[in-house]
Order: C-alpha cells, then structure tokens, then sequence
C-alpha cells in the first residue's frame, strides 16, 4: 500500500473563534472593528452595493447598452381584409410583404373590422384581434415561430 492510494476522509474541524485572545481569533473574531459586516446576522443579497444603484440596473441606462430582446413584427386586421388568401401564415405575411421574414415573431392587432372568413395561424395575437377574426367567421390558432434550417458547411477544408 502506497501513501497516494490511502484512502482518508479529510476532515477539517471549524475554528473556534471569539474564545479569548489566547485562541487567536479572539476579541473581534476575524471581523475587523464595527460596520455592517461585523454585526451578527449581517448577510447582503448578490449585487447590494450599499444603497447605491447596482450594476445590473445601472447597465441599461449606460451609453451602448443593447438589448438582444427582439420585439415582434406588428401586422393589424385590417392589413388582412386587404389579403387574397383565406388561410393566413407567417409565410403568406411575408410573400405580401407585410413582413420582413417568415422566421421572425409576429403579433396580430387589431385596427379595423375584418369583412371576410380568414383562417390564421401566427404566433401571438391580441384578444381584440382574435375577437374580430372570430366575429367574421374565421378561426385562430397559436403556432411557434418557423425555426431557420441550419446552414451546410461550404467550407472546402472541413472533414
């Protein structure tokens, strides 16, 4: 038997502090003197920097700072009346250009009433607008956002 194949459970007993100054961590404990960390119970939440705006709620309020939160693509009732098609996609919104592309979020609103039945299937909607497609007789229905396929690798290299 080998002295690296022991096996020993390492077990480090906790340091009594605050028990005289013969102990070594007597009087003040290890705490320094007086302030907030030196009282019993003193315990900040992540990011407390002591009263003063933390960082994480300083960041968007600071020059540069980009939010990467997309917001959807707006298209209104009436926008729709103006469509030749009865079942209404994220596809058919961007073939008419009523869209930037079919991959991006998009919220139906309502602005005007709908005189025709339409079938639509888009991923949000507001409950006016729901209520307006119903009142002509159509339908909607939730669908998650069309994924983009994964582009091939045309790198020549590559194996």
């Amino acid at each position: 038997m080998k002295f690296n194949e022991l096996n020993i459970a390492r077990q480090k007993t906790a340091k009594r502090v605050g028990r005289g100054i013969s102990a070594g961590q007597g009087k003040t404990a290890g705490r320094g003197t007086k302030g907030q960390k030196a009282r019993a119970g003193s315990t900040k939440r992540p990011g407390f920097l002591g009263g003063q705006n933390p960082l994480m709620q300083q960041l968007p309020k600071l020059p540069g700072f980009r939010s990467y939160k997309v917001s959807p693509e707006n298209v209104f009732t009436d926008q729709l009346a103006k469509l030749n098609h009865t079942e209404i996609t994220a596809v058919e919104l961007s073939e008419s250009k009523l869209i930037s592309n079919q991959h991006v979020s998009v919220k139906l609103l309502y602005r005007g009433d709908l005189a025709k039945k339409v079938n639509v299937s888009l991923p949000k909607a507001s409950k006016k607008a729901v209520e307006a497609i119903q009142k002509a007789g159509g339908s909607f229905t939730t669908v998650n956002i069309i994924a983009r396929t994964a582009k091939p690798n045309l790198d020549k290299n590559h194996k």
